[in-house]
């Protein structure tokens, strides 16, 4: 077997785990429940891994961190969206 076709159903796999809390999050319009610090590391891992596949040149590890870098970084984002107003 492909050890890329691997790669690709885990990373896929993976990806899909940030899919509902993005989901939530924009439903709820609320982060009170998500930790910031959790995304800010993904997002921090995950570039470290996107350098990693270039460098190896993996299809499956370039694929999957680019598109868990792109849901935690919407993460990230909603942090600054939905946070509590401060009246």
């Amino acid at each position: 077997m492909n050890p890329e076709i691997v790669g690709m159903c885990a990373g896929l796999l993976s990806c899909v785990t940030f899919i509902p809390q993005v989901i939530k999050t924009y439903r709820t319009k609320s982060t009170d429940d998500v930790s910031l610090w959790m995304f800010v590391l993904a997002s921090l891992g995950t570039i470290l891994w996107l350098a990693y596949g270039f460098l190896i040149d993996s299809i499956s590890i370039l694929f999957t961190n680019f598109v868990v870098l792109g849901l935690s970084l919407i993460m990230l984002f909603f942090f600054y969206r939905f946070r509590p107003s401060k009246a």
